[in-house]
């Protein structure tokens, strides 16, 4: 008889558990109690893996609440497999907090756990602690037959032909690993510079200037960038958030009783972007009520007549209409059922209307306009992707009044249930998303359109934002940022659309935001041999994946059988590897679909084995 099958896994971080979790939860029905061997491939341990990982800033947090956050399927996932329920975050640590569940963790992530609620905003080593938890259950949740091995270091090659074993080679080990499959969950990439980028690069070294480009903040030497100085900071999103907590309370700052009191030691960070405002505060309340029946206008069967509708689809001709109408659906339910005194007409009435207007039509706004009185409770998306649209400055300290009341109002609101529309509209974002894990390569709009409205950082950040920039430590630039390098004075300079005439000079730049999930610029030396191996890939670099199953795609189309692939560097790309409760887990139907594919085929291969030995 033959060994046991060989399964390897590149990738421990959350994606590479949850896919663990599904083989755990699928083997007793596909896979029976023959032996399989699964590796486990990082450099870093299984659970949190590189962005989770326990040796980060304590400063750190999540930008969800913990009880938003969950690794277990319920209900809610559209998938083959049996549902494992298990604790979010919140729960596991009432558990912990109460000794029905023991860890072992650093003795101020335990003292953290001691205070956490549901609403709390819990440090990344604590989620490290949470996905750490829930790898180590997947394992044991395993048959008796499976046996898991962990190997450190980076997975640097995968070669083998179609039909037969594959090699992994990995970093500092002498042989390769023969797998019968190989799933890569490898997360973000880290990627070489752009022209433009390589441009900024060689200006600075010319003239003595700090310049950072795209990169995770968390693992960005930021000891180069100076105190007391001005620093040009391109990007207003998480990664800013980052940035600004570790340039200030990094260095020795505190906030008290909402004042910033800076230790002297902080830079003066100029920030703009091309929409010039950071991402909307995350909500600050929870669901009450009836939740709004989705998928309605944007669901499997109107994804698949696109998809097999004979021609290509463009996503702002062919997709975004049905977005648009699906989101619009959402908000105006909940404020139909939630608040109906702001409403001049019977829901079922409207949504009848609502269903046959097409969007962007005289007759739907029309319909909104006699249905709904205020503005404020109209969804305007074009008004929320472009708020400073139209809005000029006579100078940059008028912006900073302009910006400062601007994310007031935000907070205020995104903290307001009588403003709970946006909380219905943030559920149509992950349907929405959900659905279009199966369209392929949408391109990159989307996704950071996404994020700007449903994953923003939390309130408190938000506040201290606002006490940076009353305490003249954060500055803003405002909308339509660029950047031009001054060979003649040595110094980046910065102007937006915000300011006419304006610009703003610095020694520093900071390109506060990740780098772009490509296969021709990635740095993964594994990515890279796939793509020159004849993996396909698109137009905006992403890995070619069988939205079926996750299984790598050659350039004819065609599904590699022993290879697959899941997350951001994907053209299924997710929401993320873990999600808000009930919510339908994207990821999650994923994985499990991933797992069965790769269990069936080991078993049969198995069987095969026996046969034959």
């Amino acid at each position: 008889m033959s060994g046991a099958p060989t399964l390897v896994v590149i990738g421990g971080g959350p994606r590479g558990t949850g896919v663990i979790e599904r083989i755990a939860a699928n083997a007793a029905e596909l896979y029976g109690d023959r032996p399989l061997d699964i590796h486990i491939v990082d450099p870093y341990p299984p659970g949190g893996g590189r962005i989770w990982r326990q040796d980060q800033s304590p400063l750190l947090w999540m930008n969800s609440m913990a009880e938003d956050v969950t690794m277990f399927t319920d209900d809610t996932v559209q998938l083959e497999g049996p549902v494992s329920p298990g604790p979010a975050l919140h729960t596991w640590a009432a558990d912990v907090r109460e000794g029905h569940t023991v860890i072992s963790a650093d003795p101020a992530v335990l003292e953290e756990i001691r205070g956490l609620g549901g609403q709390g905003f819990p440090s990344r080593r604590l989620q490290s602690a949470y996905l750490r938890w829930v790898y180590e259950q997947a394992v044991a949740a395993l048959p008796p037959g499976i046996t898991v091995h962990e190997h450190t270091g980076h997975a640097l090659r995968v070669s083998g032909p179609r039909g037969g074993r594959q090699r992994v080679r990995i970093q500092g080990r002498a042989e390769p690993i023969e797998a019968d499959l190989v799933v890569l969950t490898v997360g973000h990439l880290d990627a070489e510079p752009d022209t433009e980028q390589r441009e900024l690069a060689a200006f600075a070294a010319r003239h003595g200037l700090v310049h950072l480009p795209p990169d995770f903040t968390a693992d960005t030497d930021l000891s180069a960038v100076p105190a007391g100085e001005p620093v040009l900071v391109r990007g207003f999103g998480l990664a800013f958030i980052d940035l600004m907590v570790l340039l200030t309370e990094g260095r020795g700052g505190r906030y008290e009783d909402g004042v910033y009191l800076p230790s002297g030691r902080e830079p003066v960070l100029y920030v703009g972007s091309r929409r010039g405002v950071p991402y909307h505060s995350k909500i600050g309340y929870t669901w009450e009520g009836e939740r709004p029946p989705l998928p309605r206008h944007f669901g499997a069967a109107q994804v698949e007549e696109l998809l097999h509708g004979g021609g290509p689809v463009d996503f702002r001709r062919d997709l975004w209409p049905l977005i648009a109408k699906e989101l619009g659906h959402a908000h105006y339910h909940r404020l139909f059922t939630a608040h109906p005194e702001r409403t001049t007409v019977d829901l079922t009435d409207f949504e009848e209307k609502y269903a046959v207007a097409e969007h962007g039509s005289p007759e739907l706004a029309a319909l909104v306009a006699s249905a709904v009185p205020d503005p404020a409770d109209r969804l305007d998306l074009d008004a929320l992707d472009h708020p400073l649209d139209g809005v000029r400055h006579t100078s940059y300290d008028s912006l900073q009044d302009g910006l400062r009341a601007y994310i007031t109002a935000d907070l205020e609101r995104r903290h307001d249930p009588a403003h709970s529309p946006d909380l219905s509209v943030f559920l149509g974002l992950l349907s929405v998303y959900g659905q279009l894990t199966g369209a392929g390569d949408i391109g990159a709009w989307w996704h950071g359109f996404f994020n700007y409205i449903a994953s923003g950082p939390p309130g408190p950040r938000l506040r201290q934002l606002l006490a940076l920039s009353e305490a003249g430590v954060v500055r803003f630039l405002g909308a339509g940022m660029t950047v031009e390098s001054d060979e003649e004075h040595g110094v980046f300079r910065a102007r937006s659309t915000s300011v006419s005439g304006a610009y703003t000079e610095a020694r520093a730049l900071v390109e506060a935001r990740l780098p772009d999930p490509s296969l021709r610029r990635t740095r993964s030396p594994l990515l890279s041999a796939l793509y020159e191996d004849g993996a396909a890939g698109t137009d905006t670099g992403l890995l070619s994946v069988d939205p079926a199953d996750s299984r790598i795609l050659d350039t004819d189309g065609r599904p590699h059988p022993r290879r697959f692939a899941l997350g951001p560097y994907t053209t299924a790309r997710s929401a993320g590897a873990f999600t808000r409760p009930r919510t339908g887990g994207a990821a999650f139907r994923q994985n499990d679909a991933a797992a069965r594919t790769a269990l069936a085929f080991l078993r049969d291969l198995s069987c095969r084995d026996r046969l034959t030995a």
